[in-house]
């Protein structure tokens, strides 16, 4: 079969979803065309859809290689990174791609996505926010109250009322995190002062006892919103128990036979199955590459039906 005759197959199995068809009848086109960027690009894409980041990656090195003004074959690059969590390695392909393509939105968006990776991998504030100036934060100097919140005698009024307390803060103790959708900050107090409300009043602070922890030094638990990772490889398994489980009739029955045949054959086997089912337009499906893989495979018709040809 011609290249662009495989190619042609390959799309069609990518549209409909049966990625690893997509997959094996690129691989075909590319063994007959190994030097088309095109190819390697939208095999690339086909791995991605497999989670075959790794391949991926390489077949997307490959399309770059062939021809670097490709944007295409930055885009798989740096999609297939970015699943892995190479965000700076995403990153630098993306940008590289943007170049080439700057009216594709697709790269603005996950040149984004990449900074926010990699500033949450270097536990660092994004810029808008440490740029901003914070806005209603009450100093010493201008509170109502000495910093241990207690009256006395020397404390100057500021000429505005403040809205909200202040407590001296231990700088080295304070932490951030910074997350996917939010950003968690911590600050530790100078002294284990209690205010009964954020908002400034004249009430006394309550000073709190400190306690010593039982059994050794501890630090204290705090309950964390740090979203937890998921387990994909068992989330993965899972799904395909259920599938191999799941009860099916008449032709969803009979396609999960065929799909649970291709999976778990050889390579000559699934590329007997591949080019049988292609060249004889989906009416045999032969799993000996000795029979088949030498000559043409002719359709064939159910008992008591006619093959025709399709005219246009």
């Amino acid at each position: 079969m011609a290249t662009s005759d495989l190619e042609t197959k390959a799309k069609e199995a990518f549209i409909d979803d049966h990625f690893e068809l997509a997959v094996d009848l690129y691989s075909q086109a590319i063994a007959l065309n190994p030097n088309s960027a095109e190819l390697f690009a939208d095999r690339a894409q086909a791995n991605i859809k497999l989670r075959n980041f790794t391949d991926a990656i390489a077949d997307a090195n490959k399309a770059i290689e062939l021809n670097p003004a490709m944007a295409k074959g930055y885009l798989r690059k740096g999609m297939a990174c970015i699943k892995l969590e190479e965000y700076q390695t995403a990153k630098t392909a993306l940008e590289t791609g943007a170049s080439l393509a700057p009216g594709d939105s697709r790269f603005t968006k996950l040149i984004k996505e990449c900074d926010e990776g990699i500033a949450e991998e270097a536990g660092e504030l994004p810029k808008q926010l440490a740029d901003k100036t914070p806005t209603n934060v009450v100093t010493p100097q201008d509170n109502l109250l000495p910093a241990n919140g207690l009256s006395g005698q020397g404390a100057t009024a500021s000429s505005t009322k403040p809205k909200y307390r202040s407590v001296g803060i231990i700088p080295a103790k304070c932490r951030y995190d910074v997350m996917s959708t939010k950003i968690e900050i911590r600050l530790a107090k100078a002294d284990l002062i209690h205010w009964t409300s954020l908002e400034y009043t004249r009430d006394v602070a309550v000073v709190q006892k400190a306690s010593a922890p039982s059994g050794g030094s501890q630090k204290p638990a705090y309950p964390s919103s740090k979203p937890r990772r998921v387990d994909w490889d068992k989330l993965e398994a899972q799904v395909k128990k259920e599938e191999k489980e799941e009860k099916l009739d008449g032709d969803a029955a009979l396609n999960k036979f065929f799909r649970d045949i291709y999976l778990g054959a050889d390579e000559d086997t699934r590329r007997a199955m591949s080019k049988s089912f292609v060249e004889s337009n989906g009416t045999v499906l032969s799993t000996n590459w000795k029979e088949v893989g030498s000559k043409k495979v002719e359709g064939s018709a159910p008992d008591g039906m006619e093959l025709k040809k399709w005219e246009y």
